[in-house]
């Protein structure tokens, strides 16, 4: 058990490493709140187009991108777009390498989930809208976007969730997220503590996160349930 506690719950190397941890942590911050906002804006676009276009070349391209970015795991296409790229002479900083394939990758996703969303609301809905002369961009602003947000909710937080945990894989980049500076400690103190420590970060950032997501899984099943009653 001291041997447990010394290699993995070492106190005296949580608190050396934790103020280079922190610095790790600010970035993770910094990477989600770039990342998550782009991915949603996107999706939505994606979601948009694919629900509307009507040109079937248009949409089986649509198809194509969002089963390839789906498919590719996120690191490998990392790899590609940093290390890759220089070979066509385009010169890209770690941090934009990072955040074009998490938006290439997660738009995909929550593309998805919008196009569910916006599926869940009534036809009627928008034809509503649209008689009271409201245009297709403000029947879908006003009408069609908050109500198709809030039916999925719970998906696109729990998406953001999954952003925030893959930001680990920046560290193949060499960007000083949290996960790479506490493996730079760990090669320094031959102590794997520095890592737990990380853990323990994500577990004190996520798990209200977590717990918010299932009191709306909660809420929503309630709904599901007093609307089903009702009927």
């Amino acid at each position: 058990m001291h041997e447990l506690i010394l290699n993995f719950f070492n106190l005296a190397i949580y608190k050396s490493v934790t103020p280079i941890l922190l610095q790790g942590l600010a970035m993770t911050v910094l990477l989600s709140v770039l990342i998550i906002p782009l991915g949603l804006f996107f999706g939505l676009v994606l979601s948009i187009v694919y629900l509307h276009v009507t040109n079937r070349i248009v949409k089986a391209l649509l198809i194509l991108y969002i089963d390839v970015f789906r498919a590719i795991p996120p690191l490998v296409l990392l790899i590609l777009v940093y290390f890759g790229l220089p070979f066509l002479n385009i010169e890209i900083t770690n941090l934009t390498a990072v955040i074009l394939c998490f938006v290439l990758n997660n738009s995909c996703y929550y593309g998805e989930v919008f196009r569910s969303g916006l599926i869940s609301v009534p036809k009627g809905q928008a034809e509503a809208a649209r008689s009271t002369g409201l245009s297709f961009l403000q029947s879908l602003l006003y009408v069609q976007i908050p109500q198709a947000t809030r039916n999925v909710m719970p998906d696109l937080i729990s998406n953001s969730l999954e952003i925030v945990k893959l930001t680990t894989i920046a560290s193949a980049v060499a960007l000083p997220e949290v996960l790479h500076m506490a493996q730079n400690a760990q090669s320094l103190l031959y102590n794997p503590s520095p890592i737990v420590l990380a853990g323990i970060f994500f577990l004190i950032l996520l798990v209200p996160v977590v717990r918010l997501i299932s009191h709306m899984e909660r809420r929503r099943l309630a709904g599901h349930r007093s609307s089903s009653r009702l009927i």
